[in-house]
């Protein structure tokens, strides 16, 4: 049987409120660690949220993406099918407040190939007086996105050893060049982040 919430929160699914999230990636396999805190109306979709998450970490969305929340998954509809016997829902029809408690934990996996998976923590839900609809920003975090393609944490730490290790190399070069010019690991632009997010917000975009 499909494992449920362990308990809800107290107010309705209605009311305003902000889930405080952390959101680590491979926080097994890459340190020092990278992580945004992102502060968001616990009422928008899973499917507004992985907008959130691409904006706050500097992912370009070109690949396909799946939450895991107590054992069933949630993707876009039509997406494809995985080997597998996890049962699959439409994230469109997840929202946070309905499926989360403080103290949670769930997964956000970005790109099936390169397997870039987010633990994600809620810290703190706060009950709102005014209307924080559509509310989104990152809080915190530290440094950079790893570069699309770079192929997962193995590839990534391969790709930081060269560029850090031998920067004057033929081969630094090229994977500088391929990963737009530069590369700084250490950076992480939170004026950046929420400038993107803010831009959603404005123009309605990031689902439903």
């Amino acid at each position: 049987m499909t494992e449920q919430p362990k308990k809800r929160h107290k107010s309705s699914f209605s009311a305003p409120c902000l889930y405080t999230l952390l959101i680590e990636l491979h926080p097994d396999e890459i340190r020092p660690a990278i992580w945004r805190r992102l502060v968001v109306d616990g009422r928008v979709s899973l499917a507004k949220l992985h907008h959130f998450i691409q904006a706050a970490f500097g992912w370009t969305d070109a690949h396909l993406h799946a939450f895991t929340i107590n054992e069933i998954r949630y993707m876009e509809p039509h997406s494809e099918e995985m080997m597998d016997d996890i049962e699959t829902r439409d994230e469109r029809k997840g929202y946070l407040n309905r499926l989360l408690v403080d103290g949670d934990t769930f997964v956000y996996l970005y790109d099936f190939g390169d397997g870039w998976s987010h633990n994600i923590t809620v810290e703190e839900i706060e009950m709102v007086e005014d209307d924080p609809h559509g509310d989104a920003y990152v809080a915190g975090g530290e440094r950079a996105c790893p570069p699309e393609d770079v192929g997962g944490c193995t590839g990534y730490h391969g790709f930081l050893e060269t560029i850090l290790g031998n920067p004057h190399s033929e081969e630094a070069r090229r994977l500088l060049t391929w990963a737009g010019g530069e590369f700084n690991p250490d950076l992480f632009d939170r004026l950046a982040a929420n400038a993107a997010i803010q831009r959603m917000l404005w123009n309605g975009c990031g689902g439903k």
